[in-house]
Parts: C-alpha cells; structure tokens; sequence
C-alpha cells in the first residue's frame, strides 16, 4: 500500500542548498502524514476495540530525516563547516562521506562532474552539488529585515522571533529556524 498524499520533492538537473531545504521539509510533511495516517489510525482501532491486524506499511522516512538533521547529518556538518575559515564545499562534502560513511541513504553519484552526493528521499534519489552550499549557509538575514521583524506588534511573529532569536544578542543562523520549526512538525 502505498500513500496517496505526496509532498513532492523539488529536484533540478543541478540540485543545491535550497532544494534540499525544500526536500527536507517535505519528508518531514511526509513523515508526519505517513504517522498520522497509517499509525496513528491502528492505534485508534486497537483502542476502540475494533478487530485489526496491524499492518507494516514500510513507511517511515525517519532514516533519511535523521541524515539530513541529526548531529553528524548533511546540516549539523554544514554549520560545523561555516566554523572553519579554510572550509570550502569540498571539505564538507568530505567530512559528510566520512561521517555517514554506510548510510545507505546517502550515495556518491554516478557523474560526479556535476554533482557531489545524493540523497535517498521517499520519493526518489536526488543528486546534490555542493557548491556555494558554505555561503549560502552563513548568509546572513538583512538587517532591515531584522528590524522590522522585531518591531512588529503582530503576536504570531513575536513567539515565531522568541524562538528563533531568544535574547536581543542573538543573530539568525542556519540551525535556529530549524530548532525552532522541529516541534511543530513532530509527532
């Protein structure tokens, strides 16, 4: 059985930072659907006394959740990388490849000319190239952009900005928004 809701993913002939943001967030959106939708509905029968065999739907995408944002994933490595002043895009994609070294939800491309690694997602393989990954990461929000966020009276941005930047010294990174959204999208 396969799900019939699918949060596509966003993939190009060169694939780059954003889409993998893009594709991140879509297996969780998945993950979460998948959850909802074939776990959490057993459960419910189970409690309502309703006969039912529980089924194994083989849909849990957390494998490749994890390598994209668990400690050693593509993102935690990505920020530890921004640290280094000699970091470069090759470096990284190094150190992911030796950190993740037998996931099999991360593979070295057939034509690596043009990109540098790939990614396992539910809906497909993706090939991801690296370049430039190092600045985009460590691009910094404007800081009219900042202002103005922090000036509104709007309720929804002010816990969103608590979240995200808890004290007025705090600056926006690559990590926040994403420590900040994970409760919303988990189970």
């Amino acid at each position: 059985v396969k799900s019939t809701v699918n949060f596509f993913l966003s993939f190009f002939q060169v694939n780059s930072f954003e889409q993998l943001c893009i594709n991140y967030t879509n297996e969780k959106l998945q993950q979460l659907f998948n959850h909802t939708m074939f776990v959490l509905e057993q459960e419910e029968y189970s409690r309502e006394g309703i006969p039912w065999d529980f089924i194994d739907f083989g849909l849990d995408l957390q494998p490749t959740i994890d390598l994209i944002e668990k400690p050693v994933g593509i993102l935690a490595l990505l920020d530890e990388e921004c640290f280094f002043p000699k970091a470069t895009d090759k470096s990284f994609v190094e150190k992911l490849f030796k950190q993740q070294e037998g996931n099999p939800k991360l593979f070295k491309p057939e034509f690596r000319s043009t990109s540098d690694f790939g990614v396992c997602h539910y809906a497909g393989r993706v090939d991801y190239q690296a370049a430039q990954w190092l600045t985009k990461n460590m691009d910094p929000l404007n800081d009219n952009v900042v202002s103005l966020l922090q000036s509104s009276n709007e309720p929804l941005v002010q816990v969103v900005l608590s979240r995200v930047w808890p004290c007025s010294t705090c600056h926006p990174c690559s990590n926040h928004p994403r420590d900040c959204l994970n409760p919303t999208v988990t189970t």
